[in-house]
């Protein structure tokens, strides 16, 4: 069947990019629908702004547009498919403009929010009451009038920065403006004198705008506190004309109490008060004086006002006139028997009564009479009257006193005829007379000595002793009297009846006795110290009668002691046990001999000797006061015989004494050397130590630290330090001896470096070491025609630097001492370089390999034959050294036998090993 036309494929083709085509302008209409638009949508505006609106569209030939809206406009801009206007003046809380635009016989529509708010410029706080009652709520009311929207707006009442009630008004119709916050607060106390406020917030943060706020002007609330109960007042019921009396007013439980007035009168005359205020307590305090105009009955009035309120308090008082008595006498002074009227007489109807016996009417006066006698004189006479007042009787009185004049008069009992007064102590010396006037006395000696100074406090002395004639004189006439007075005082004991110290002599008679001065008569006694029989008479005077005495006085007046010391004198006189006859001087002690002689006064000792070696020399003596300075002590003192002479004023003494001389132990350098030596092997012997003195001392040595083992032989251990000491009976002496144990030399190492072989023009070192005491010295032998060979300054070091053929072969060190010698040996091979020649290539690798394996068979054995080794090859067939005539076998055993040594070194102590090093070029 044949298949479709030419034609007819391009006609399909057409069809289906046509029926495409239609498809996607179909597509292209259905997905680009007209639409209005209106910027700002949402818009939040402060009332009475402005904004601009844009309506536009994406129609491409709108007929017509427009926005619609009631608010004023001030400015339009259009375009082809937008119109901008400007709206003015907006107040409305909430307007819906619509944008609009004619298309394609469509109309499109934009509709938007238009809001505004206003910040709370007026915050207003309702007015306080002036005062407020503690405990009594009160109203506070906030009013915050066009703020808004109200939806966005908190109120806060705060006391100071104390916040109150917070409300906030979420949920409310956004048209709503303004807002009211009232709360009720119960007063206190402490809010008197406190500043309420209100506090608006508008938080348009949400909106993108920022947070507004406003607080009212403070307002300060004034609380009080005004008991129910009245004031307390307190006066007197009666109050006398002239006279002032005390009143008080008390109010407790106000608060604020300085803020309380008070107001407080006596009738119609206000008092001025003394206000004092404590804690919640008002007191006030006055003096109310009465007048003859006020006399009768009258009010006493206390008010208290605080917070507008009062409390008032009301007192009767009396006001009442009561002069005191009049009480006369017809002589005030009247001389001795005279008579005297005393009359009693009141101004008012009062009753009088004199000296008890009351008058026969109210308002009539009272008498007496008297013949006035001595005893009459200061007589007091006492007249009271009484009057009753609003029920309640009152007294007045008033006394007066009568003088009687008459002549002095002396009595034993104010001027006694005998006076015996106390020494020291101040006095007030009295002689009173009786009579008025009051009379002066003066007492005086008769033949015109000293004066009494009467009256007057002064000291008692007794110079003031004796008889004196007492006057006592006044205008009425004059008494004689006749005094003794003696003044007593306590024992004294002088140095003149009574001396401090007395000398007696041993043998003679004596006797202590001592005068005292004192008033009466003092009795006296002396009783020696530690004893109780008093000293009387005489008696032969001995040693033991030296010592200190008490002797006391005494009398009615007191006593005296004091101490006097009596020494007893007699002649010198040796005693053993203080100057012995025997005295043994030990040198280097610093010891004086000791001489004490008894005798009084303290006799003079010299010791002076009498032959040998120490005829004329002075035996040093210990001072007999410790405080003097000691005699100095020589060096060498002489044994011998000395002759001591002991002298006072009463006679002297001799005395033989004998003198020996010894040392205590001392060691030095040439008795007991500090450092000594033993030999190692040597029998084993003690340390040389002896040590001088007399009697001659016991010399012991012991090792400090771990102690010394008991050997046969001498060994190293045997170093260390030893502690000798040498005793007798005059002390010790130590030393310390350093032990050093010397011993012949030995090489304890030779060793060479590197370990790892010399090629020729390479560095070798070989160190030895040694151990020796003392120490030993180092020397070397090299191969004949090893040259340019450095050796350390102790020589147990051996540098080659660049070494040849020549350097190779054995090298001996020896060790010398003085005790003996010790050499070791080792051997050092340098050897030659071998060329490997390496030819590449594909075609004549195997060959050469080949010819390389057989040419290493030969020179390996070829190499043991000689004694030489590559290195490198040595490495890459694990095989480590090979020896001089020996296989591998024997390397490696030789290796293994001289591990302990350096490569490349060989030791010959005795037997002549040798152990080589393989060297190859690089």
């Amino acid at each position: 069947m044949p298949g479709p036309s030419p034609g007819l494929h391009r006609a399909l083709l057409g069809l289906w990019t046509a029926l495409g085509l239609g498809l996607l302008s179909l597509s292209a209409v259905t997905q680009e629908p007209f639409w209005a638009d209106l910027q700002p949508r949402v818009a939040l505006v402060e009332r009475g702004g402005s904004l601009w609106l844009n309506c536009s569209t994406n129609c491409p030939r709108p007929e017509r547009g427009g926005l619609e809206t009631s608010l004023r406009r001030n400015g339009t801009q259009r375009g082809l498919r937008w119109l901008a206007r400007q709206l003015v003046d907006i107040r409305e809380p909430e307007t819906q403009p619509v944008c609009f635009f004619r298309c394609a016989r469509r109309t499109l529509q934009a509709r938007g929010l238009i809001r505004t708010f206003q910040r709370p410029d007026r915050v207003e706080l309702v007015p306080l009451p002036a005062w407020q009652p503690v405990g009594e709520n009160f109203t506070l009311s906030c009013r915050v009038p066009g703020a808004g929207p109200r939806g966005s707006l908190t109120l806060t009442l705060l006391r100071g920065p104390q916040e109150l009630i917070r409300r906030g008004f979420a949920g409310e119709p956004p048209r709503a403006r303004g807002a009211v916050l009232t709360a009720t607060v119960l007063a206190r106390r402490e809010d008197h004198g406190a500043n309420f406020s209100c506090r608006a917030e508008l938080d348009l943060r949400p909106h993108g705008l920022g947070l507004f706020e406003n607080t009212s002007a403070p307002r300060e609330l004034r609380t009080f506190t005004l008991p129910p109960e009245p004031p307390r007042l307190t006066a007197p019921r009666l109050l006398e004309v002239g006279s002032e009396g005390p009143v008080s007013c008390v109010l407790d439980g106000l608060f604020p109490v300085s803020e309380a007035g008070v107001y407080l009168a006596l009738g119609d005359q206000r008092l001025s008060p003394n206000v004092t205020l404590e804690g919640d307590a008002l007191m006030v305090t006055t003096t109310a004086t009465a007048s003859a105009e006020q006399e009768g009955a009258r009010q006493l009035v206390c008010n208290v006002t605080l917070g507008g309120e009062s409390r008032e308090t009301r007192e009767n008082v009396t006001v009442y006139s009561f002069p005191e008595p009049h009480l006369t006498l017809s002589e005030p002074n009247a001389p001795e028997g005279t008579i005297v009227t005393v009359t009693c007489a009141a101004e008012t109807q009062a009753l009088v009564t004199l000296d008890g016996i009351p008058a026969a009417a109210p308002g009539q006066p009272a008498q007496l009479q008297l013949n006035a006698t001595e005893n009459d004189d200061r007589r007091g006479f006492f007249c009271d009257a009484t009057l009753e007042v609003d029920g309640e009787t009152l007294s007045k009185n008033r006394s007066v006193e009568l003088r009687v004049l008459y002549a002095p008069r002396l009595d034993d009992s104010d001027c006694p005829r005998s006076w015996t007064w106390p020494e020291g102590p101040e006095q007030t010396l009295r002689c009173d007379a009786r009579g008025n006037p009051q009379p002066s006395v003066h007492c005086t000696r008769p033949d015109g000595g000293a004066v009494l100074a009467l009256g007057l406090l002064g000291p008692v002395t007794r110079a003031l002793a004796g008889t004196y004639r007492c006057t006592a004189t006044n205008d009425q006439g004059q008494a004689v009297k006749d005094v003794t007075l003696t003044v007593e005082y306590a024992p004294a004991l002088d140095s003149v009846g009574c001396p401090e110290r007395i000398t007696w002599l041993e043998g003679t008679e004596a006797s202590l006795s001592c005068v005292a001065h004192g008033v009466p008569p003092p009795n006296v006694s002396c009783v020696r110290f530690g004893g109780a029989e008093v000293i009387e008479g005489l008696m032969r005077v001995a040693r033991e009668h030296a010592g200190t005495y008490r002797c006391e006085a005494t009398n009615a007046r007191g006593s005296a002691a004091k101490n006097v010391a009596v020494t007893v004198e007699y002649g010198p006189r040796f005693e053993e046990v203080s100057c012995p006859s025997n005295w043994t001087w030990v040198e280097g002690s610093g010891r004086l001999f000791s001489c004490e002689v008894a005798g009084k006064p303290q006799p003079s000792v010299e010791c002076v000797g009498s032959g040998g070696t120490s005829e004329g020399m002075l035996l040093p003596l210990a001072p007999p006061d410790p405080g003097s300075r000691a005699p100095r002590i020589p060096s060498d003192l002489a044994p011998g015989t000395y002759i001591c002479n002991a002298t006072n004023r009463h006679g002297s003494m001799v005395k033989m004494v004998t003198v020996s001389a010894e040392s205590p132990p001392q060691m030095d350098e040439s008795t007991c050397p500090s450092h000594q030596s033993w030999l190692e092997g040597a029998e084993a012997a003690a340390l040389a130590c002896s040590a001088r003195g007399r009697p001659s001392p016991q010399v012991s040595c012991s090792r400090e630290g771990a102690p010394r083992p008991q050997r046969l032989r001498v060994s190293r251990e045997d170093a260390g330090t030893y502690r000798c000491l040498a005793t007798n009976a005059h002390g010790t002496d130590a030393r310390i001896i350093t032990v050093g144990v010397e011993y012949r030399p030995v090489v304890a190492e030779l060793a060479a470096s590197p370990p790892g072989g010399v090629r020729p023009g390479g560095n070798f070192t070989l160190t030895c070491r040694a151990e020796a005491w003392p120490p030993a010295q180092i020397s070397w032998r090299a191969p004949p025609g090893a040259l340019n060979i450095g050796l350390s300054s102790n020589n147990s070091t051996l540098s080659v630097a660049g070494a040849m053929g020549s350097h190779g072969g054995e090298y001996e060190c020896a060790a010398t001492n003085a005790h003996g010698r010790h050499t070791r040996r080792i051997t050092v091979r340098v050897a030659g370089p071998w060329l490997w020649v390496a030819v590449g290539g594909a075609a004549g690798g195997a060959a050469l390999l080949a010819a390389g394996a057989g040419l290493a068979f030969y020179v390996q054995s070829t190499a043991c034959k000689k004694g030489e080794y590559n290195v490198q090859e040595a490495e890459s067939s694990g095989e480590a050294v090979c020896l001089n005539g020996a296989g591998a076998g024997a390397g490696r055993d030789a290796g293994a036998e001289g591990g302990s040594e350096a490569a490349g070194t060989s030791e010959v102590p005795a037997g002549g090993e040798v152990f080589a090093i393989q060297l190859t070029s690089a």
